[in-house]
């Protein structure tokens, strides 16, 4: 039998969600299970898999020690490097100036050197997060960028953090600034992209269209131009939707693809160019609530930027 007692961290989730991430050895059909047979309780008595947990609760689990083994990929931010960029930081929301060329999450090639890894390394080190005191909660990520696009990411250093963060951005009070530079000049200087992307998985890439398919999403850019010089544009951009590649499909599609960017723009016209990957920075974030948030309310009308994006220079 193990216990857990719920911490601040842990309140506020359903049962059954807590569980999967407390226990993630505990396959989902064998946790209902228990439940019905009541070799999981809550405070000693029957409990509901949709049961909203309290701050206080104890649980006890009267399941086999072999669910509760740890995960050696649990402990896999131990090898990454606690090195991050820190736009700003404070008790509950850290916010990341990611380099061109990391990952935020494991991907395919698996290696433990992610944003995500760091940040917890980085956290872990100065003592502010321990996994060992904790039951189902871990710093996170609210949002995510390409592996070669560079540019502020949001991670919470808490649960209730998190949860009014991820519902910040779902209903877009969280106002995101891209800057790029673009192959041609975009006429008019100012203006809104809108039109519909749909994803190809297979090829990594999504398509533009102009008319709604059954595959597509609508996809949003406002965009300004700033410079132009040597055939290149730095353009300014607003997402009010979040499409993968989205910047990058728009702009190629509008006739201006991204300089360095091969995958929607072509090898000859970046040939000559000093970019090893696309030109794109998410470089500022205004947080502009405008229903309640909570433990963050501080946080609104409060603007921060990236202090260096590398290739903002190079039309002087």
């Amino acid at each position: 039998m193990k216990e857990y007692k719920i911490n601040k961290n842990d309140a506020g989730q359903r049962l059954d969600k807590y569980l999967a991430k407390a226990v993630p050895l505990l396959p989902g059909g064998l946790m209902h299970k228990y439940l019905r047979l009541k070799r999981i309780k809550c405070n000693g008595k029957r409990c509901e898999a949709n049961q909203k947990l309290v701050e206080g609760d104890v649980l006890s689990l009267y399941i086999n020690d072999e669910f509760f083994e740890k995960q050696d990929s649990e402990k896999a931010f131990l090898l990454a490097k606690p090195e991050i960029d820190i736009v700003y930081e404070d008790e509950h929301i850290l916010l990341v100036d990611k380099k061109p060329g990391m990952v935020v999450h494991e991907d395919e090639s698996h290696s433990t050197d992610t944003l995500i890894n760091r940040i917890q390394s980085y956290l872990y080190k100065k003592g502010e997060w321990d996994p060992d005191k904790e039951n189902s909660f871990v710093p996170s990520l609210c949002n995510r960028i390409d592996r070669n696009t560079g540019g502020i990411v949001i991670a919470a250093k808490t649960a209730e953090a998190l949860r009014i963060l991820n519902e910040k951005i779902k209903v877009r009070e969280i106002d995101k600034y891209y800057l790029c530079l673009v192959h041609g000049t975009p006429k008019p200087a100012k203006g809104t992209l809108k039109n519909y992307i749909a994803r190809n998985t297979d090829e990594k890439r999504v398509y533009i269209t102009n008319g709604k398919t059954k595959d597509s999403l609508t996809a949003i850019t406002d965009y300004k131009v700033l410079k132009s010089a040597r055939g290149l544009s730095l353009v300014e951009c607003r997402l009010h939707t979040g499409r993968t590649h989205q910047i990058r499909a728009q702009m190629a599609h509008f006739g201006h693809p991204l300089a360095g960017d091969t995958k929607y723009g072509l090898n000859k016209d970046n040939k000559s160019l000093p970019f090893k990957h696309q030109a794109l920075y998410s470089y500022k974030l205004i947080f502009a609530f405008e229903t309640d948030a909570g433990c963050l309310e501080y946080l609104n009308g409060k603007t921060f930027e990236v202090e260096h994006i590398p290739f903002a220079d190079y039309l002087v």
